[in-house]
């Protein structure tokens, strides 16, 4: 009856419907059921895509960026441009990348060229490629290999993304009316004169991917041969899409005196002195003049990607990006004195923007009249979306700038303009400092935009705010800073045992000057609790305040040396009348934890204590989003500041640490298998066969082999079905992990192993081996994670990782410690022996 509904349209079953006789709705109720089945799983598999995109960038830049591109017609989204070295090399991770696009609503119009291709099938056939000016010389023989190249590249893509699940349509020809350039001189090759929009706009009406070829006619029908890069850039200029991606091998442009790759070019501010660089020469400086001249015919909003297909999410839904992008931005203005600005541009990016003057607490005229008792320097770009408002004390010189006002729009954050100001500021202060507020919807740019540029910060418990500085290389200068903000009038003053400024920035730079926070540990009479004890016990920042355990209460704390402790008992109630602790780490049994949270929780509203970071080494918060996952290598951004962290379990991140780099590359038709063995330390203090040595003597003890929490835990961090095999074994510390991973695309060990090295690249905590599997003894003890094996089968579909991680320290313990480190503001490796 199924497949007899399916062949019945919508009209005609609820014409039927109103019918009702007994033969008709049954048919009607499995048209029902089979169209809300398939809305049900199209939605599921939308929720698993944008979860995988997390993975890659944080919830809100995921988000914004989706906002942003489905708010245009599907047809203004994106024209990317594919290189026909990239159909040869990276056709699956193309397709794979088109298809996750497309999987979150997405319509990229795809454009392919096939030059190597081609001039393959000219040397097999006798004739050798022509070129003047740059320009394919096509004669009538290259015109008909030319033909039969993009037609057969054009369905290989097609039948790519089909077998992904993705609806395409090839559209060879029909798109580009063309002229000839200088049939003399060129022969058969084209200069556009037209684009037609119908068969790209009739191919996303019907619900598949556009895929065109760059081959244009005569308007006597004469197909010609164009170049793909203009052909693309004439299909911009029609469509006047959000984005124009050029794909290739190398992932943007690169810095001809450094080496480094481009981040980002901003036309109107750099494009005159980019241009007289001596190293912008040949294809770099064709390329960046291309861009403009497309660019200063669109929108401003519109921009050029130029990146690998493999980076494409990346490059289109972080801040950061992958590649290089060039986008014209706009004219940037600076003044140093508020006469010289218009008043009523600072008060309507103010009244639209600042959250104190919306809020009521303060007048723009009011915080005006301020600034007149000071020295000011404002920032601004040509339609008013961003403001920076920087001053410095006219009687004392020697104090940093300070930084009162960065106010950017949406708009603004979504084209990056802040960080072309940002470049601005740097060029003009050398040291500065700037206050931001605890609450992120206060503006549009997160405290993690900020840590990302700061050489340091302090935390106010007070009020959740945070000071940030840059360029203050003195201890003691950095330690008169510090004092200011806590001192100030603007802020209340932090109390004894306030928390040290962050080393999370890019230098990870530490100061003599850092000051400790205190922590305490409830849960300390199990393995994971004694080695927290040893890790804070070297810690030059953290300090042991209270250790609790029902069992040993009343008796002395060994092995640490810092000062005296006894074990005590504390109850949930206990927790709020502490005051001098930070941070408590709750080393607790799954299900015990969240009366001692709730307390928590409770005093902080109430406002009878300040906020604490509290990390749950348990399960009880691992699936919550109101918890920050606890996955340094991960998730750093959210753990800056993060009061409630959900300490990943050591199946778990020993797990994700050998899955997360071959994300992209997954076989979504089966799920990865992960065989995992664990010494008994793993199965805790409390006795059991699992960590009963004489159990285990001589012995693999299989347990709880489908639907293990951590089997859960991995499939909903890494949005994707995975399935894991636990085993404890008769040795009593350490993991060893064997990671069955079927892929979507062939690779070989190389190409593995590079994937892995590049993913982890100055991660201190994780070794990616060059050779050979790792073995638990040599990690046991150890605070990293070794990742190796690389082990592909012959047809290039699997591949099978192995690693090792010791449960109790990367596992349990030193997660915690660098969760603590980057919540509290210390370095994150603080206290971590780094091999």
């Amino acid at each position: 009856m199924l497949s007899i509904a399916r062949k019945v349209s919508t009209p005609m079953v609820a014409r039927l419907a109103a019918r009702s006789t007994p033969l008709v709705r049954p048919m009607v109720a499995a048209r029902r059921q089979y169209n809300a089945y398939n809305n049900d799983a199209a939605a599921a598999e939308k929720e698993t895509i944008v979860k995988l995109l997390y993975n890659i960038g944080s919830r809100k830049e995921v988000e914004q960026y989706l906002r942003h591109f489905s708010s245009v017609e599907s047809q203004k989204f994106a024209v990317i441009k594919v290189g026909g070295a990239v159909l040869t090399d990276e056709l699956e991770t193309l397709a794979s990348a088109l298809t996750f696009l497309n999987r979150v609503g997405l319509y990229p119009i795809v454009l392919h060229g096939g030059g190597p291709q081609l001039n393959r099938l000219l040397e097999d056939a006798g004739v050798e490629p022509q070129y003047e000016e740059g320009i394919r010389i096509t004669d009538a023989t290259t015109m008909e290999i030319a033909r039969k190249v993009f037609m057969a590249e054009n369905l290989k893509l097609v039948d790519a993304l089909e077998r992904h699940g993705t609806r395409a349509r090839p559209i060879p020809g029909g798109v580009f009316s063309a002229e000839y350039l200088d049939k003399d001189k060129y022969g058969f090759v084209g200069n556009i004169t037209g684009v037609n929009k119908d068969a790209i706009e009739s191919s996303i009406r019907a619900g598949a991917l556009p895929i065109l070829t760059s081959l244009a006619e005569t308007p006597d029908g004469q197909i010609l041969n164009v170049n793909a890069d203009v052909a693309a850039a004439e299909l911009a200029t029609v469509l006047e899409p959000l984005k124009i991606v050029f794909l290739n091998e190398k992932n943007g442009l690169y810095h001809g005196v450094t080496g480094k790759k481009i981040v980002t070019i901003n036309l109107d501010e750099e494009y005159e002195d980019l241009m007289k660089e001596p190293w912008v020469k040949y294809g770099t400086r064709l390329k960046i003049r291309q861009c403009k001249e497309l660019l200063d015919g669109l929108p401003r909003s519109s921009s050029v990607a130029i990146i690998s297909a493999s980076h494409l999410h990346k490059e289109l839904f972080t801040d950061s990006g992958a590649g290089t992008l060039i986008r014209r931005g706009h004219k940037l203005f600076k003044y140093n004195k508020l006469d010289q600005v218009d008043p009523d541009k600072i008060r309507r990016i103010m009244e639209s923007e600042d959250p104190v003057v919306k809020s009521g607490e303060m007048s723009v005229a009011s915080y005006l009249r301020e600034l007149q008792r000071k020295n000011v320097t404002l920032y601004t770009d040509e339609p008013g979306q961003v403001m920076a408002i920087v001053t410095t004390d006219p009687a004392d010189p020697s104090k940093p700038a300070v930084l009162e006002k960065l106010l950017a729009s949406k708009t603004a954050v979504l084209n990056n303009v802040p960080d072309n100001l940002w470049s601005s500021i740097r060029k003009d202060h050398d040291v500065l400092t700037w206050r931001v507020s605890a609450k992120a919807e206060d503006g549009n740019l997160d405290q993690s935009w900020h840590f990302e540029r700061a050489d340091g910060s302090l935390r106010n418990p007070q009020d959740g705010s945070t000071m940030f500085f840059y360029g203050i290389q003195d201890s003691e200068r950095v330690k008169q800073t510090l004092d200011r903000f806590k001192g100030g009038a603007a802020t209340a003053k932090a109390p004894a045992g306030a928390r040290a400024f962050s080393t999370f920035a890019q230098q990870r730079r530490s100061y003599s000057t850092v000051k400790t926070a205190n922590v305490g540990l409830i849960g300390a009479r199990g393995y994971t609790g004694r080695e927290l004890i040893n890790i804070i016990n070297n810690h030059p920042n953290l300090n042991l305040t209270h250790v609790s355990s029902r069992e040993l209460e009343g008796k002395p704390l060994e092995g640490y040396t810092k000062s005296s402790l006894s074990y005590v008992n504390l109850k949930p109630e206990d927790l709020t009348a502490q005051k001098e602790v930070d941070a408590w780490v709750l080393a607790l049994p799954n299900g015990i934890c969240p009366p001692f949270v709730k307390q928590v929780d409770q005093a902080v509203k109430e406002n009878r204590s300040p906020e604490k970071v509290l990390i749950d080494l348990g399960a009880d918060y691992r699936f919550t989003d109101e918890w920050t996952y606890g996955l340094p290598e991960f998730n750093r951004k959210n753990l800056v500041g993060a009061t409630r962290i959900a300490n990943p379990g050591c199946y778990a991140t020993g797990a994700q640490m050998s899955l997360r780099p071959l994300l992209p590359f997954l076989d979504k038709y089966a799920a990865p298998t992960v065989f995992g063995v664990s010494g008994y330390s793993g199965a805790g203090t409390k006795p059991s066969p699992k960590n009963d040595p004489e159990v285990l003597r001589d012995n693999l003890l299989p347990y709880s082999m489908t639907n293990h929490i951590h089997e859960r835990e991995v499939s909903h961090q890494l949005g994707t079905p995975v399935n894991f095999i636990p085993h404890v074994a008769s040795y009593f510390q350490g993991i060893q992990l064997t990671v069955n991973v079927p892929l979507g695309k062939s690779m070989n060990a190389d190409d593995v192993r590079n994937v892995f090295q590049e993913f982890y690249q100055g991660e201190k905590l994780v070794k990616v081996l060059e050779s050979g599997e790792p073995y638990v003894r040599d990690n046991s003890g150890k605070h990293f994670v070794r990742i190796g094996g690389f082990s592909v089968h012959p047809d290039g579909k699997r591949v099978v990782v192995a690693a090792t991680i010791d449960n109790l320290l990367k596992g349990a313990a030193t997660q915690a410690v660098q969760n603590l480190n980057i919540a509290l503001g210390f370095d994150e490796y603080a206290g971590i022996p780094i091999e």
